[in-house]
């Protein structure tokens, strides 16, 4: 593997003599702190590929060996999926080994959410012939499927391959899929067009050993419409298009940003940075991330704990004299979004042609249902889609006069154009069906809760806000991204109260990222006390939604009203 070249280092940072060390290695040396360190040390992730294809498809699951399994198969998208039947009390009591399945999850990755009916039907094949027929749109453009064996991997490979699409990287301490605006280069309003710079990161470093060894996973984003769809305000660096006053549209750059059990928001560095200057920038910045990050404890490793510690004006200075040995110029902030970033409906290109953007039910969808996506488009004139991080499909370049039969042909396949509140604004995680990490479900029960709103609240259709999200997590990390939500669940046990347990959730109220209608993110308030259990999840949200709409004063958000009000007033 590549490893860092001790004589071009810094001299190193004394410390206090009772400092711990944080595993930095610019500062700390190289030497491995914890297990995880040592076996990405011993051999790169990403050379677990061969053994997959010449040792492990042939000589089956139990020729795995554990720095594999539990390792180094992220480094190509793999994970092993939960044992069916394993209810949420036993998440924090059984060993790795007694929770997880013979089958595992495999994350097709997807840079910008970019693909073509070719591709999609190449996906849909895999699942339905390797993968029972599963297949979840997750909220960073990816497709993850399930109950895929080791023995099928490699023609699995071959035939992703075969369409330019691949698993490298997908998981891991390494740069995972690069989010980019779904309306990328076909939006009327774009300020300017990411492809460009997402493709060249894409081809240049994904898959390098050069970054293929980072202190955790390093999530990128990039956008250059003005909704701002990308989720900036929480990933480990973000671009997000801007329009210099001197130079020109370009890119404002934010960094260390994060939820899991710890948010963070992230923050703006101030620093405007050209199309032409974004993909040396951004190698940069995960360059200090390799360098400077924490790797002594994993569950403080990520980008936004060197942030918290350096803040932006040490991290620019860090960028600039060490790394890219030039100052970018000062650049403006982002102006406002202007319309919803999740591009639901039907919008005109720039070239004439329209986009629909289309919500499946939280995702969930199916080989079948993308086989069938693929049919549609193609009978209609379409080749190009793309995902979205919000758990959407966008179809693109399709006629006026298609329109019409495409919007029916999607709601025939379950994925609406036109959807409820709800179903438009609902999000859930893996949750207990197939995570290792989940203590209870969440695909099933935001589906159930959604159709049960959609009926209980159909007096207020008319009068509810265009969007009112609700994010289900099946455990603290937050993939579904709850504390960011104006209803966010995180889901945990409770006493059922007869001795037992019982699935439940933590709830935080009035979150949100940068939107129409909300200029600056900000994180959800959770009330003392406040859980509600998952068989009494949509009487709460049915009971909450209708408070809000009689207390609200005119043209209020319900994040404003959820942290205005006292806190009976959401119980």
């Amino acid at each position: 593997m590549t490893q860092v070249n001790e004589t071009s280092r810094p001299a190193r940072t004394p410390r206090r003599p009772s400092a711990k060390p944080h595993g930095q290695w610019k500062v700390d040396g190289t030497a491995p702190l914890n297990h995880n360190e040592e076996f990405k040390q011993q051999d790169n992730g990403l050379n677990v590929r061969e053994r997959i294809e010449q040792v492990y498809a042939r000589e089956g699951f139990d020729s795995i060996p554990s720095d594999d399994l539990h390792g180094r198969f992220r480094w190509w998208g793999l994970y092993t999926q939960r044992k069916q039947g394993i209810d949420g009390g036993k998440t924090a009591t059984l060993e790795p080994h007694e929770l997880e399945d013979r089958y595992f999850m495999l994350r097709v990755r997807i840079d910008g959410g970019d693909l073509t009916t070719e591709q999609l039907r190449v996906i849909g094949g895999i699942s339905t012939d390797f993968g029972r027929d599963t297949a979840d749109i997750t909220d960073r453009q990816n497709v993850q499927l399930h109950w895929i064996r080791v023995e099928d991997v490699p023609e699995i490979w071959r035939r992703l391959e075969s369409v330019g699409l691949s698993t490298t990287e997908a998981c891991g301490d390494v740069p995972r899929v690069i989010l980019g605006s779904p309306v990328a280069g076909i939006a009327a309003d774009e300020i300017i067009d990411p492809t460009p710079v997402i493709r060249e990161i894409a081809d240049r470093w994904i898959g390098d050993l050069e970054v293929s060894n980072l202190p955790r996973k390093f999530k990128t984003a990039i956008t250059g419409h003005p909704s701002q769809d990308v989720v900036h305000e929480i990933n480990d660096i973000s671009l997000i298009g801007v329009v210099h006053p001197e130079l020109g549209p370009g890119y404002d750059l934010w960094v260390g940003g994060g939820l899991s059990t710890k948010a963070r928001l992230a923050d703006r560095i101030g620093a405007f940075v050209s199309a032409e200057r974004a993909p040396e920038v951004w190698h940069a910045v995960v360059s200090i991330f390799r360098d400077y990050g924490y790797r002594r404890l994993r569950n403080k490793a990520r980008m936004k704990y060197l942030l918290e510690d350096w803040g932006p004006e040490r991290f620019r200075t860090v960028l600039e004299e060490e790394y890219l040995g030039y100052a970018l110029p000062d650049g403006p902030a982002p102006a406002p979004p202007t319309r919803p970033g999740d591009h639901v409906g039907v919008h005109e290109q720039k070239d004439g042609r329209f986009y629909i953007g289309a919500a499946p039910v939280v995702g969930r969808s199916s080989g079948t249902t993308l086989t069938a996506l693929a049919d549609l488009l193609e009978a209609h004139g379409s080749t190009r889609l793309r995902t979205t991080p919000h758990q959407k499909i966008v179809v693109l370049d399709v006629e006026r006069d298609r329109v019409d039969a495409v919007v029916a042909g999607l709601k025939e396949l379950g994925l609406d154009p036109e959807p409820s509140v709800f179903r438009r604004s609902t999000i859930a995680c893996t949750g207990l069906e197939f995570c290792k990490l989940a203590i209870v479900d969440t695909k099933d029960t935001a589906t159930a809760a959604i159709a049960q709103l959609e009926e209980r609240l159909a007096d207020l259709a008319d009068r509810l806000p265009e969007r009112l999200s609700l994010h289900v997590n099946g455990c603290p990390n937050s993939c579904a991204r709850i504390q960011t939500a104006d209803i966010g669940l995180k889901g945990q046990l409770l006493p059922d109260g007869d001795g037992g347990q019982t699935p439940g959730f933590q709830v935080h109220l009035g979150g949100g990222l940068a939107s129409v209608d909300r200029a600056e993110a900000g994180l959800g308030r959770s009330v003392r006390g406040l859980k509600v259990r998952a068989d009494g999840l949509v009487d709460y949200v049915e009971r909450l939604v209708r408070r809000y709409d009689e207390q609200r004063e005119p043209g209020e958000t319900f994040a404003r009203w959820a942290h205005r009000v006292d806190e009976e007033a959401l119980r």
